[in-house]
């Protein structure tokens, strides 16, 4: 068989496996946001049995036979999207090989109803309610990076899923290098001059009114509601199901403005990576799936904070929001209101957390799941240990496990290596607005007039388009001319919050 034909029969099968997975999105997307709890047993099995199925497709001997001949091909060669392929699905071939199906199958299973038990645990601030279901989970993932083999630390296995190629030692570095500049930086802060008055976002927000200000800034932003969705869940979450559909979905809070809003200018910058992938071409293959999932989250945190916490951003969409939101920002000025939706200050809730404290919370989460996978720590101390870390770092006591380690659905789903990608996001986020605007040199005057459609296309030209063809490390070097860093980041905050606090 020719190389061509061989790469051929490979698109295909990968297109057909991409098809499966696109309908265990579809009910993984309908699981949470629309099923009755009661359903909870029935989407089990069929995301179980899909799974198994996915698996079983994935793992076929013909997929290794095809791969070990377009190895050996011209195909392989070179820097091209035939060669990436080849080697992305390679790279994913030998990991799912390790595998066993049943395992796949109960990982699946255990998760979707875990997930159903923490929204409950977590309205009922109930954690020993979800305790069973955190051991179940962590035994399970301890025995897939147990069947991937791993060196150093079984977390490197897990984290690999993520973040491809990235170690725990390499992350842990990087986070300190980041806490120990975040630290200065929140000491300067904390001794500032000025004040802002949160009041302004803590008000009466209708929550119907939130939804068409929300989706206007999602529209603008280029989100598309011809080819995409945002529906109402617990925990804010984006899916690409495929060509032509994506999902995004938010929570309102009617008593705060920022907490819908900024959630969906985050996960609609989820969205615009989902649409900006060559779906209509390569469905299936790797160079439309998104580099990893630390790029994934730098393209919503940039849109939710570099973009969507910008003075330049509000100097145009306040006007509308005070139309909108006459009673509750009526008289507020636009400085008052830039200083207020950016606000420093410890909070609870991690995906309500302001853009200084924000890694903290991913910090204290890569300790503790990292501990637990090794071992070190045990599911029912998780609680007092979440606490006194949490105490340690935002000096705060938590009230309720509910504002606590209940408030995310990572370990219920069994997304342990996940927590890292959003630090390591915001990393990545700085660092290519940064670049974004030696490229754009009147970006900033771009977005004062409301224009956001040009760092969108900014954005598919140098990110999205790519899609896997490079992994994160390279795509970063390759955009910036520089390996990742954390100054970017620092340096951005530094400047940001020394107008707004006056050091």
């Amino acid at each position: 068989m020719s190389a061509e034909k061989a790469y051929k029969e490979l698109t295909e099968r990968c297109r057909e496996i991409a098809v499966l997975s696109s309908c265990a999105g579809v009910l993984g997307w309908d699981e949470r946001t629309y099923m009755p709890r009661g359903g909870a047993q029935m989407r089990a099995e069929q995301l179980s049995l899909l799974s198994g199925m996915i698996h079983s497709k994935f793992t076929d001997p013909r997929m290794g036979e095809l791969l070990e001949e377009l190895q050996s091909s011209d195909l392989a060669e070179g820097d091209t999207p035939e060669a990436a392929n080849i080697r992305e699905i390679k790279y994913k071939f030998d990991k799912a090989t390790k595998l066993p199906k049943s395992l796949v199958e109960e990982i699946t299973k255990t998760t979707t109803l875990s997930q159903g038990e923490w929204v409950t645990a977590r309205k009922n601030n109930d954690f020993k309610h979800f305790q069973p279901w955190l051991e179940k989970v962590l035994a399970l993932q301890i025995r897939k990076a147990d069947a991937y083999g791993y060196e150093g630390e079984p977390y490197n296995a897990l984290l690999d899923d993520y973040e491809v190629g990235a170690t725990v030692d390499d992350v842990a570095d990087t986070f300190e290098k980041l806490r120990a500049d975040l630290v200065v930086l929140l000491q300067k802060i904390k001794g500032a001059p000025k004040k802002p008055d949160v009041s302004i976002v803590n008000r009466d927000y209708d929550v119907r009114l939130q939804a068409v200000f929300g989706e206007s800034v999602a529209q603008a932003m280029g989100y598309s509601f011809e080819t995409g969705r945002l529906d109402v869940t617990t925990h804010p979450f984006c899916t690409g199901l495929g060509p032509g559909d994506t999902r995004i979905t938010t929570r309102y809070n009617p008593k705060r403005l920022n907490d819908a809003l900024f959630g969906i200018m985050h996960e609609a910058g989820h969205g615009l990576y989902e649409m900006g992938l060559d779906k209509e071409n390569n469905f299936g293959m790797p160079i439309a799936e998104s580099a990893s999932l630390g790029i994934h989250e730098s393209q919503s945190r940039m849109w939710e904070n570099q973009v969507g916490r910008s003075k330049q951003f509000w100097k145009y969409f306040y006007p509308q929001a005070q139309r909108i939101f006459k009673e509750s920002l009526a008289g507020v000025d636009l400085d008052d209101f830039y200083a207020a939706i950016n606000n420093v200050a410890p909070s609870y809730i991690r995906v309500e957390a302001d853009e200084a404290t924000y890694n903290l919370h991913i910090l204290l989460r890569f300790e503790l799941e990292r501990a637990m996978v090794k071992g070190d720590l045990k599911p029912d101390d998780v609680p007092g240990e979440w606490n006194s870390r949490f105490e340690k770092y935002f000096d705060m006591k938590v009230d309720t496990d509910a504002n606590g380690c209940l408030q995310d659905v990572h370990w219920s789903a069994g997304y342990m290596g996940y927590f890292p990608t959003y630090a390591l996001g915001n990393l990545y986020s700085a660092q290519f607005f940064a670049q974004a605007q030696k490229d754009i040199p009147d970006l900033m005057t771009e977005i004062e007039q409301g224009n956001l459609l040009v760092l969108r296309q900014w954005l598919k030209d140098n990110i999205h388009r790519h899609g896997s063809r490079y992994r994160a490390t390279r795509l970063v070097e390759k955009v910036t001319g520089q390996p990742l860093s954390h100054k970017p980041l620092v340096d951005y905050m530094t400047a940001k919050f020394g107008e707004i606090y006056g050091f």
